[in-house]
């Protein structure tokens, strides 16, 4: 980058508004890229948006806290997105209702699945604890997730990488495997893609079909607060007894 060019972001990068401009434009850029391969599964715009962001501070050499100062009203609009997951949710309760009961053990199960499962393969790959634990919430949306690994004696920097992973990937692959095995019924496509791929699964399923959008934010909201509930009675059970 050249001095003049250097200069001027480093003044830019002074400000909160720099930080949420990039980071918007960032976004803008993936959605274009996503359009560009007809919003393949494959083409995520949250991917492409990471990509270009790590790029930017990579090649700047600026902080990533000193960015996330600037960028922090994105992650406070976090919760009022969550929130409004409610509203379809809302506008398919009567299908909901019926399938309350199977769809709230299903999401039980599941959760903890994913929880055994990223704790089970951290374990058997030799990983330290403090690793182990940070995997153990990778399917619960990421600021729950991230007070689930503090609680656990993780480390939330590397939960939060591997949620964002673990979406990313769950809203890219989950509909394909979905169609490979022939699930095709919507609830339980919803209910695998918000438990295993939170908020970044919801919102493809939101843009795939209404009823899979609602039950997969059935699943993002009941697996969250069931993972908070449970996990750590299970880990202090398991991991802390032994």
């Amino acid at each position: 980058m050249s001095p003049n060019l250097a200069e001027i972001w480093v003044y830019l990068s002074q400000e909160p508004l720099a930080a949420l401009t990039a980071t918007l434009l960032a976004w803008l850029a993936g959605q274009r890229l996503s359009a560009l391969f007809g919003r393949h599964a494959l083409a995520n715009p949250v991917l492409f948006a990471v990509i270009i962001l790590a790029t930017l501070l990579i090649t700047t050499g600026i902080d990533y806290r000193a960015y996330f100062e600037g960028a922090q009203f994105v992650h406070f609009l976090l919760g009022p997105a969550t929130v409004a997951l409610a509203v379809p949710l809302h506008r398919q309760w009567h299908a909901v209702r019926r399938s309350a009961p199977l769809a709230l053990f299903a999401i039980a199960c599941g959760g903890l699945f994913a929880a055994a499962t990223g704790a089970a393969i951290a374990w058997a790959l030799g990983a330290a604890p403090e690793v182990v634990a940070s995997l153990a919430p990778r399917s619960v949306t990421m600021p729950v997730a991230m007070g689930i690994s503090e609680r656990l004696g993780g480390l939330p920097s590397l939960t939060a990488a591997t949620v964002l992973a673990s979406g990313i990937t769950g809203a890219a692959l989950g509909p394909m495997v979905m169609n490979l095995v022939r699930v095709r019924d919507w609830r339980a496509r919803g209910i695998a893609i918000g438990t295993t791929a939170h908020g970044l699964g919801t919102a493809r399923a939101l843009m795939v079909n209404a009823t899979a959008g609602a039950f997969s934010g059935l699943a993002m909201g009941f697996n969250a607060l069931a993972t908070a509930l449970l996990l750590p009675l299970l880990w202090r059970l398991f991991a802390g007894g032994g």
